[in-house]
C-alpha cells in the first residue's frame, strides 16, 4: 500500500482557509477591525517573538471565543459547502484523484480546523488530520483541544493515526516550513508543486 499526504492551505488551496473563514463569518470590515486590534500579536509573530501556534490561537480566540458550538458548526458547514471549493487549485485536486485511482490512501494533514475541513474531506473521500477546538459547556473556549497541526505536530499526528511502516512508499505535498517535517518520512516530497 502507498500513502499520499497533502497539506491543505496553499498546497490544495490558493489561499489560507482560516483567513478566508474569518472573512466569511465576520465580513471585510469585521476582519480588518480584528486584525487592527491583533496587530501587536501579528507583529510579534512576524518578528519571531511568539510561535505560530500561539499567534494563531490568539487570533482564533479574538474572533470565536464564546461562540456556541451549534453556531460555529453551522458557519463551518456553510463555508465548507458554499465557499471552500472556490479557493481550490484544480491541478492539486487532479493529483488527489490520481492517487485515489491508484488505490493509495490519501490523508490531508492541516493546521486549519477540522470543523470546516471534514465536510470537504468526507465529500472527497480522503482522511483528515487537523487542528481541533476545545468546547466547554457548549461554547468555544478559544483554546485548541489538540496541538496546532503544524510542523512536527503533523508528523506526530500521522504516527498516531497510522503505522507508517505499513506503507511501501510515501508521497508528501506541502508549501511551507510547517510541512517540511513530512519530508523526513516521505520517499517523494513535493514542495509548492501545484503553482504556475
Amino acid at each position: 500500500m502507498k500513502l499520499a499526504i497533502f497539506d491543505f492551505d496553499g498546497t490544495i488551496t490558493t489561499r489560507n482557509s482560516f483567513a478566508d473563514f474569518i472573512l466569511w463569518t465576520h465580513g471585510i470590515a469585521g476582519a480588518l477591525w480584528g486584525l487592527l486590534i491583533l496587530s501587536p500579536v501579528v507583529t510579534a509573530y512576524a518578528l519571531g517573538f511568539i510561535p505560530n501556534w500561539k499567534a494563531k490561537q490568539r487570533v482564533f480566540a479574538h474572533f470565536y471565543e464564546g461562540w456556541e458550538k451549534g453556531r460555529f458548526e453551522a458557519a463551518a458547514g456553510e463555508y465548507a459547502r458554499e465557499k471552500l471549493s472556490t479557493i481550490m487549485r484544480p491541478v492539486a485536486l487532479q493529483r488527489v484523484e490520481w492517487h485515489q485511482k491508484q488505490g493509495h490512501r490519501v490523508v490531508i494533514v492541516s493546521a486549519s480546523f477540522e470543523n470546516y475541513l471534514k465536510p470537504w474531506c468526507d465529500a472527497h473521500k480522503v482522511d483528515l488530520l487537523a487542528t481541533q477546538l476545545e468546547i466547554k459547556e457548549g461554547r468555544l473556549t478559544g483554546e485548541f483541544a489538540s496541538g496546532n497541526c503544524y510542523g512536527e505536530e503533523k508528523l506526530d499526528r500521522l504516527k498516531q493515526a497510522c503505522n507508517l511502516r505499513d506503507f511501501e512508499f510515501i508521497y508528501a505535498y506541502g508549501d511551507s516550513k510547517g510541512d517540511k517535517a513530512l519530508a523526513k518520512i516521505a520517499n517523494e516530497f513535493h514542495f509548492k508543486p501545484f503553482r504556475g
